[in-house]
């Protein structure tokens, strides 16, 4: 998997990508080196996905980025065939049992369960 992950950026990103999370530097080549050097213990679930004209949003967990699995809503701007913009939010995942509402923050058959709606 990791040979398949890290040309990700070369093959996806546009040359001049906008980065909007504060901890990551800009540019497709500083996000090309962080795929790199990540953990293999670094797995993504993706969810929801929601697209509206140039833009696609992705609800995921992301586990090993952090101390703590990860609820993530990323959102792509899309030229062309390339994602050209980020923006992302991070939550520590809460477990079902600690929440007040008793539900999952997220559900991998999330996406699927929506498809008949």
């Amino acid at each position: 998997m990791r040979d398949v992950v890290v040309p990700a950026p070369r093959c996806l990103y546009a040359d001049d990508y906008i980065q909007h999370n504060p901890n990551i530097p800009q540019g497709r080549d500083v996000l090309q080196r962080l795929v790199e050097t990540l953990s293999p213990s670094v797995h993504y679930e993706p969810g929801l996905i929601i697209a509206e004209g140039d833009l696609v949003a992705i609800h995921g967990r992301i586990r090993s980025w952090a101390d703590e699995p990860q609820i993530v809503v990323d959102i792509f701007r899309v030229e062309g065939s390339k994602l050209v913009e980020h923006w992302d939010v991070l939550q520590n995942e809460v477990p079902v049992t600690a929440g007040v509402a008793g539900l999952a923050m997220f559900d991998p058959e999330e996406s699927a369960s929506r498809a008949g709606q």
